[in-house]
C-alpha cells in the first residue's frame, strides 16, 4: 500500500520536470524568433540606408527620407520592445531552470499562466 503513495509524488515530480523542459524549449524558441525578426529589421534598415546613400543628389532630393521621428518609432516597435520581451523571457527561462535544478520550489500552479 505504501508503494502507490511513494510513486505519486515521484510521478508528479516527473510531470513537473517534463512541463518545465517543455516551457524552457518553447521560451527559447520564442527568443530565437524575436531575435531573428530584429536582425531582419536591422538588415533591412542597413540596406535601405546604403541604397539611399548610393543615390545621386538629385534622386535623393526627389525620393526623400523618412523623418527621424518615424525612424525612432520604428526602432521602438521593431527593436526596443521585442528586445525587452526577450529580456523578460530569459528571466523566465532562468527561473524555470532554477526550478528544474531544485534551487526554487516548483509547483504546477506557478507554471500555469
Amino acid at each position: 500500500m505504501s508503494t502507490p503513495a511513494r510513486s505519486a509524488p515521484r510521478r508528479k515530480t516527473a510531470e513537473v520536470h517534463s512541463l518545465l523542459e517543455a516551457l524552457i524549449s518553447k521560451r527559447e524558441q520564442e527568443i530565437f524568433e524575436i531575435e531573428q525578426m530584429v536582425e531582419r529589421y536591422e538588415r533591412r534598415m542597413r540596406l535601405e540606408e546604403q541604397a539611399y546613400r548610393s543615390m545621386s543628389t538629385l534622386r535623393r532630393m526627389l525620393s526623400g527620407k523618412k523623418p527621424d521621428h518615424h525612424l525612432a518609432l520604428e526602432y521602438i516597435h521593431y527593436v526596443k520592445k521585442p528586445m525587452e520581451r526577450v529580456r523578460l523571457l530569459r528571466l523566465e527561462v532562468a527561473n524555470y531552470e532554477e526550478m528544474l535544478l531544485g534551487k526554487v520550489p516548483a509547483d504546477l500552479s506557478d507554471l500555469m499562466p
